[in-house]
């Protein structure tokens, strides 16, 4: 039996996790360009998608003809189209339970390093400035007693609550899809997003969806207190950023720190990449040598198990899963072709 064909435009790669995960499925990989008609020409026959390097548009899924999954191995989604995905009637996979520890940490970090003026203390050192540290610290309160406004409340922001919580932060969260007890029971405030805006530290962990596109915007950071950080390790796509971009550079809020923005990486002439009240990092949020690995085995475990007509562990539009276990494939045979 000739293998199942697996492909994906991240490269070069000898898939070793990945295969862990698909255990003892036989399967191909096929590296194909990510440019939208490279790719489609390639992945037209495919069994199942790694969505690595490339973005699965309506038409690219529209031209699937065997496809039974289409796997990515972070929490966002953004990567396909999900409704042109569940009209092809084409599962789409996320790894959202990898890597929380690591990107509640990292959000700590942001928190804290823009709060206590990190990269301005270390330069002040450098540059022989070291009586000058102290000023700019006494111009801010102490962190006990300050609030931390979560905009969304999955897994998350429920480990960030975990972490701020013991550092005396009062935690609100506003996410009208989680009951209220839900976040009672973590020692978080449920609130409305008006209230959230309100806090010294407004957190973002919005998903990229079409529906949280520029969810938000001028009128939002306005909203916010002069003296407030913002902090993203959502998705930059949800943010309008040249609002906040005018936020920062005219004082409607005093700083951010940024793991994710609206173009990755950067255009050099992007204005956050020179100011000083921000903090940035690479959308590095969920790096670690844990993660790493284990999120592409999850990957091919979610391929694996697609391709045998079971239901994968994480899959983000459900109702297209009873199609599964009728639609029991062989692998396609390189040499025939698809409709042979």
């Amino acid at each position: 039996m000739p293998p199942f064909r697996i492909v994906t435009s991240g490269g070069p790669d000898d898939f070793a996790e990945e295969r862990i995960g698909l255990g003892d499925i036989a399967a191909e990989f096929v590296v194909a360009p990510p440019e939208e008609d490279a790719f489609l020409a390639a992945a037209r026959s495919a069994d199942a998608i790694l969505a690595r390097g490339v973005q699965l548009t309506p038409r690219i899924i529209a031209g699937l003809e065997r496809c039974r999954v289409i796997a990515g191995n972070g929490v966002g989604v953004d990567f396909a189209d999900i409704a042109a995905a569940t009209a092809a009637g084409i599962p789409v996979t996320n790894v959202p339970d990898i890597f929380i520890e690591e990107v509640a940490d990292h959000l700590m970090m942001l928190l804290l390093a823009t709060f206590r003026d990190t990269l301005n203390q270390d330069r002040l050192v450098r540059e022989g400035r070291w009586r000058e540290g102290r000023t700019p610290l006494l111009q801010i309160p102490r962190l006990m007693g300050l609030t931390l406004g979560l905009i969304g409340f999955g897994h998350i922001p429920r480990a960030v609550a975990a972490r701020a919580r013991p550092f005396g932060l009062i935690v609100k969260a506003y996410d009208p899809f989680i009951e209220e007890l839900v976040m009672v029971e973590r020692g978080v405030l449920p609130c409305t997003l008006a209230e959230v805006l309100g806090c010294d530290f407004v957190s973002n962990h919005l998903p990229g969806t079409p529906e949280t596109r520029q969810f938000l915007r001028e009128a939002h950071f306005r909203a916010m207190k002069p003296t407030a950080w913002f902090l993203n390790v959502g998705r930059g796509g949800t943010v309008d950023e040249p609002a906040l971009i005018r936020a920062l550079e005219q004082g409607w809020i005093r700083g951010a720190g940024l793991d994710v923005l609206a173009e990755e990486p950067p255009r050099q002439d992007n204005p956050i990449l020179r100011m000083g009240n921000v903090i940035l990092a690479a959308h590095t949020a969920s790096a670690s040598s844990r993660s790493e690995p284990l999120r592409r085995r999850r990957a091919g475990q979610e391929i694996a198990l697609a391709l045998q007509g079971r239901w994968p562990m994480s899959c983000v539009n459900p109702t297209v899963l009873p199609r599964l276990a009728a639609r029991r494939w062989q692998p396609v045979s390189m040499e025939r072709g698809p409709n042979s």
